[in-house]
């Protein structure tokens, strides 16, 4: 009969900077150890298992979710970032456990339909206290999740909670207490958190070139003239001399991931080294660590440049934003006209009741196909309604 291993054991191997499991500031409700899994872990298994996880599986990132099978979503989004952050932090020996649970909770409170949705969300909320999604990914795990019979949310530790909550303005960050301070004070979150926060970055920029390509949006002679492009797809042509498609595509996207990963790996042990943090509560009060090298970093920043002029801009992409901000502000002006529109658990039931945080609540909840249909319900008159 084999025993399970002892939790304790399990943060040997880390550095004495990276979040310790046994080490952490703990969930707002107290609830007793495990005996076969970290903090960490249990807060990675939680966020799985949500609603609202699963619903990434059809928010969208650029591209409407039923524009095409082989798009990324919100979900696949997550996994690769998730991939990533795990091994740099294995190379960093930072907490991998934590930085997998903040990677895949980091847009659990997105809207459909992406930024454009995001944006018209935050519009339609201006006069209510707006609308941020980072803030709103914390509220789903805080408040929003119903899975635990003693509270509301998942009762995520102290610093998944952090590494979740990447941007925040003062107003609110002064409203977070503890969780909050850091937007106030200047200091930093823990090299978990930053690490995730970058593993976005580069998830996002390689598979929007990725998804650009395939849609026909973006063309090769186009990403030519960004030099980190440019550079890895001459690579792959010299070391595979007439290779073409989506096998040249694919080699080159891979060898820029690799690339930046190697870059961020070796100039934050290097950040690291110069800066000799004993522990979290050093990394917290130091200056960012976790960086690219000001070369990568600004290659890094041409090629943001480059997708936001040619993919986020291009007309068909606008066309199908101003769609997506349609159905948004249009169902959040139905709803506020007429709550009774909405499901008895989003409707305001008493004095002190936030209605108009409840419309964004239900709506941010919203997949892509289910905004459409929910639009459809409410504004299309049709024989079969």
């Amino acid at each position: 009969m084999t025993t399970a291993p002892s939790t304790a054991n399990l943060d040997l191997h880390l550095a004495p900077y990276a979040a310790h499991s046994t080490g952490t500031r703990g969930r707002v409700h107290a609830e007793a150890a495990s005996s076969s899994r970290s903090e960490f872990q249990r807060d990675r298994d939680r966020v799985i298992h949500s609603t609202a996880f699963r619903r990434l599986e059809y928010k969208t990132q650029v591209f409407v979710n039923h524009e095409g099978d082989l798009f990324r979503t919100r979900l696949t989004h997550s996994l690769e970032v998730a991939q990533i952050a795990r091994s740099i932090a294995r190379n960093l020996r930072l907490n991998e456990d934590l930085v997998e649970a903040i990677s895949l909770a980091h847009d659990l409170g997105h809207t459909p339909f992406g930024h454009a949705g995001q944006d018209a969300l935050n519009g339609c909320m201006k006069n209510h206290g707006g609308f941020e999604h980072n803030l709103q990914s914390l509220l789903v795990v805080d408040e929003l999740e119903e899975r635990y019979g003693g509270f509301n949310g998942l009762n995520l530790t102290f610093e998944t909670r952090e590494g979740i909550l990447k941007h925040c303005s003062r107003v609110n960050a002064a409203a977070l207490g503890e969780l909050g301070r850091r937007f106030l004070e200047g200091t930093q979150p823990s090299l978990e958190a930053q690490l995730a926060n970058l593993a976005d970055e580069i998830a996002y920029n390689n598979h929007d070139i990725d998804d650009g390509l395939r849609s026909g949006l973006l063309t090769l002679e186009q990403l030519d003239e960004v030099p980190m492009w440019g550079r890895h797809r001459a690579e792959v042509a010299a070391a595979f001399p007439g290779i073409n498609g989506r096998r040249a595509i694919n080699e080159t996207v891979r060898r820029m991931i690799n690339t930046l990963i190697v870059d961020l790996i070796e100039t934050t042990g290097r950040n690291i080294a110069a800066a000799n943090p004993k522990s979290i509560d050093d990394v917290r009060s130091a200056g960012t660590l976790v960086s690219f090298s000001p070369k990568v970093h600004e290659e890094a920043q041409a090629l943001k440049r480059f997708l936001f002029r040619h993919l986020y801009r291009h007309y068909l992409v606008m066309r199908m934003s101003a769609k997506a901000q349609r159905i948004i502000t249009d169902l959040f002006g139905a709803f506020m006209q007429d709550p009774r529109l909405l499901p008895p658990q989003y409707q305001a039931s008493g004095q002190g009741t936030d209605q108009p945080r409840l419309i964004a609540h239900y709506i941010a909840g919203m997949t892509d196909r289910y905004a459409i249909r929910e639009h459809r319900r409410i504004f299309a008159v049709s024989e079969s309604d």
